[in-house]
């Protein structure tokens, strides 16, 4: 296969200067066994200037024949994944390709997946964003856009999707309808024998597809994906003015997917744990509802309206970002989505922009210089922190204006590309406020700001000066809280106050008449992107009521707060464990619940307590679970089962005895509640394995009774954790051995065997292969892809190792030349986070 060299910002601009495609016709044979498949393009092109000079991607097994305009070309030219194209005189061109590809193990390009439940082999493509020269010859940049002609010949008893409605047209033959003008990085094709529900919508098709082997539970699920389907599809259709603007919307479940999902027009991929096996809290239900609402919000903006080069990804991710979670809490049962939005999300965004390698929302084009960079962004800056500004946004034009702005950008723009530039320019002639100026603080710049409160009282009066350590303006709104009498902890809001902090202003302040509020809270109802602080008489009352704040939005911007100290080294993690004890068994929003308990378990007491005292902090984890457990015993509701699950999920991960869970295991059940189903029972038996209780009998006995895919990747988490050397050795190997790449792990199991490699409780186990770690993931990355490099920097660098050696290992690595981008942004990002971690201990 070629090599895949980089497309840079210059090339591109170059290329769509001198070139515009009219039509790609591609023709794809999935006919030729398990390793390859045929692809035949053909484009049709005009150049603008004679004696022009370009090329075409693709990264063939074979490349078979390439005719351009008649004449065949000499396919040995091929280099690096380019073919070039000479001397070009103006006016059409056809150039026909005919290679055969490869299948994908690692979701990029045609990722091809046998189930191992019955055999039956899948196959979906993953062209975002630059993989589209895996499937077929294209000139792969989004200002290119095209129509496209796609037809497949695949087995007789499967089923082909497309961007297109697909028709059988006979044996083992599909024809999608053509489409407007895409990208090369949206072309999608799934086929396989898909189980599939279909309906029909405003007069489109619509289709939710899964292998064959989860058909009983997305049958389970159809009516809710679907009710969510239609109700977000109604509400754009109220918001936008442009109709969605294609023929189609296919919804399909893909296995080893790795994205949440792809916004592909008209066939939208999503991962296919959205299809659930076991039980789930209805926070998990909202976020597969908000992953819909944000890949239809994409419909309009990054397909309909596609960014011209990826310096602008945040106009694609941060819109969907946003209107997803608005979306979701405006059309469905789900309206408490900024809640989980707050607590669970936009943490991704402040964590991000906290490390050195953190950028503007929207980057400088030069900051951009090639896909391999553009490829680094697509992160918490791109999602998190872009919603979150424009959330900010709308809060100070209003909403009205923000749609406004949004149609004008939709009508000047339909099926063509756009700029950050355009972006404002719409929001601008709708608004009479400096959007330009707005956009320039708050999109072009990096870094978090924080707002510090010191209250106090005079006679009679009583004021707040907030301390503004940053350069963005913000509309927010102070929260002003006092305890109720005899009330048992609970807090009543005197007055919600809504302020404008300018951008240029170091204090500002508020004053008022009457006695100080017992808690002022900045930023009440999360409405900015913005770290801040609660002065010493407010935070001595969130210790003591924080859980009785009556909206659980402000809990969350509590929590946040005091997550941020942690950090930060200004507050002892001890004294946010025993924070959590005193209010989380009395919280109701389950999104608070699952996102503190995870920081309290995985970054806490794995990273910010010392070594010799982890036991003592994954206790109060526990004991807290214990009495969310006792609490909700019997609950029937979904609110009380949902924070029953969660209790039992983190007392699962927080146990350092086996004895419970041990019963647990033998019986089947929790006591009082819930059986142990798959997910649980995997759950469980990877905490015995870490505990030395549960060896590999158990781990096969298991999958034999589990041998679908997830039980096949729990089964890979539980082997790499037993604290056995052979079994450690042997993870090892599967990782990091140097195999052929149809015998190396998928992502999937990649992942999971790395999950379960690394755990605190095997730190002499562990020791030897921290220092082998920086060695061996550069040749890994380098030999199998950015995809699997972004994985093995990700999930199995060493993070148990909170030690200065593994810092001072990881520093030298990345001083070298030998990370790949996507490695060394990983790295980067996990030392970075272990130095905090090691200031945190330090700190203590």
């Amino acid at each position: 296969m070629a090599r895949m060299s980089v497309l840079t910002r210059s090339e591109a601009q170059t290329r769509a200067r001198l070139l515009q495609v009219q039509q790609y016709a591609v023709d794809l044979d999935l006919t030729r066994g398990e390793e390859v498949f045929g692809s035949t393009t053909r484009i049709r092109f005009t150049v603008r200037e004679a004696g022009t000079d370009t090329f075409v991607e693709l990264r063939p097994v074979t490349l078979s024949s390439a005719v351009l305009d008649g004449v065949e070309l000499d396919v040995g030219a091929l280099a690096e994944g380019r073919l070039p194209l000479r001397g070009l005189a103006e006016g059409e061109h056809e150039l026909a390709v005919e290679a055969e590809m490869p299948y994908s193990r690692v979701g990029e390009g045609m990722h091809r997946f046998t189930d191992p439940v019955d055999g039956l082999a899948y196959l979906y493509t993953q062209c975002c964003m630059s993989d589209a020269p895996l499937v077929f010859a294209c000139f792969d940049q989004p200002d290119l856009k095209a129509e496209f002609r796609v037809s497949v010949t695949a087995p007789m008893e499967w089923t082909v999707l497309g961007n297109g409605v697909t028709e059988r047209v006979g044996e083992g033959r599909w024809v999608c309808a053509p489409t407007q003008p895409i990208s090369t990085y949206l072309f999608a094709v799934a086929a396989g024998p898909y189980h599939s529900v279909r309906t029909e919508h405003a007069g489109l098709p619509f289709g939710l597809h899964v292998r064959r082997s989860l058909a009983p539970y997305l049958d389970a699920d159809a009516e809710e994906l679907l009710d969510i389907t239609r109700r977000c599809f109604d509400r754009y259709h109220e918001i936008f003015d442009e109709p969605y603007p294609f023929d189609s919307y296919d919804q399909a479940f893909v296995p080893e997917f790795n994205a949440g999902a792809m916004e592909n027009p008209g066939l939208v991929t999503f991962r296919d744990e959205f299809v659930f096996r076991s039980a789930v809290t209805d926070t998990e239900r909202q976020t597969r509802g908000m992953v819909i609402a944000h890949e239809m919000a994409h419909m309009w903006f990054g397909d309909l309206v596609t960014l011209r080069w990826w310096d602008d990804i945040w106009l694609n991710e941060s819109f969907a970002e946003y209107m997803g979670y608005q979306t979701l809490s405006e059309a469905t049962r789900f309206t408490d989505t900024w809640t989980d939005f707050a607590i669970a999300r936009k943490s991704w965004g402040y964590d991000a922009d906290q490390r050195p390698s953190t950028h503007p929302v929207a980057p400088d084009p030069d900051a951009v210089p090639d896909t391999a960079a553009a490829r680094l962004n697509f992160d918490g800056i791109s999602y998190a922190k872009g919603a979150s500004a424009l959330r900010q946004l709308v809060a100070w034009l209003g909403e009205k204006t923000f749609l406004a702005g949004i149609n004008d950008h939709f009508a000047r723009h339909r099926f063509g590309n756009a700029t950050l530039a355009d972006f404002i320019d719409s929001l601008a002639r709708a608004s009479d406020r400096d959007v330009h100026g707005w956009a320039e603080r708050w999109l072009r710049t990096t870094g978090v700001d924080a707002l510090t409160p010191q209250v106090a009282e005079t006679e009679g009066q009583w004021y707040v000066d907030v301390r503004h350590a940053g350069s963005r303006p913000h509309r927010l709104a102070l929260g002003l809280y006092d305890r109720v009498p005899g009330g048992g902890g609970r807090l009543v809001l005197r007055e919600r106050l809504e302020r404008d902090v300018p951008h240029d202003s170091g204090q500002s302040s508020v004053v008022a008449d009457g006695s100080r509020p017992d808690l002022v809270l900045l930023n009440d109802g999360d409405l900015s992107y913005v770290k801040v602080r609660l002065d010493e008489g407010s935070w001595a009352t969130a210790r003591e009521a924080l859980s009785g704040l009556p909206d659980a939005l402000s809990r969350a911007v509590v929590w946040n707060a005091a997550r941020d100290m942690v950090r930060d080294g200004e507050l002892s993690p001890w004294a946010y464990l025993e924070t959590m004890r005193a209010h989380l068994p009395s919280e109701s929003d389950n999104a608070v619940v699952q996102s503190v308990l995870t920081f309290a378990r995985a970054q806490v007491a794995d990273r910010f307590v010392a070594a010799e005292r982890r036991g003592e902090a994954l206790d109060v984890v526990a004991e807290t679970c214990r009495v969310v457990l006792e609490a909700t015993a019997g609950a029937a509701d979904a609110a009380g089962a949902g924070l029953r699950l969660t209790a039992v999920r983190h007392f699962i991960e927080s146990a350092t005895s086996a004895d419970e869970l041990g019963v647990w295991w033998a019986s089947g059940a929790v006591p009082g509640g819930p059986e142990l189903d798959a997910e649980l029972r995997w759950r469980l038996l990877l905490r015995l394995c870490v505990l030395g209780t549960a060896g590999a009998e158990d781990v096969e006995a298991a999958l034999v009774a589990d041998p679908s895919a997830t039980g096949e990747e729990g089964a890979a988490r539980c082997r790499a954790a037993l604290p056995d050397p052979g079994a450690k050795a042997a993870a090892w190997r599967a990782m990091f051995g140097e195999v052929s790449e149809s015998e190396a792990l998928s992502n999937y199991l990649f992942t999971a065997t790395a999950q379960g490699f690394w755990q605190p409780e095997q730190a002499g186990l562990l020791e030897e292969f921290a220092g082998r770690y920086f060695v061996e993931v550069v040749e890994l990355a380098r030999r199998r892809g950015e995809s699997m490099a972004e994985a093995a920097g990700r999930y199995a660098f060493p993070r148990a190792s909170v030690e200065v050696g593994t810092l001072r290992a990881g520093e030298e690595c990345l001083a070298g030349e030998g990370p790949t981008p996507a490695l060394r942004r990983q790295l980067a990002d996990q030392l970075d986070d272990l130095r905090r971690a090691l200031r945190v201990r330090g700190a203590l």
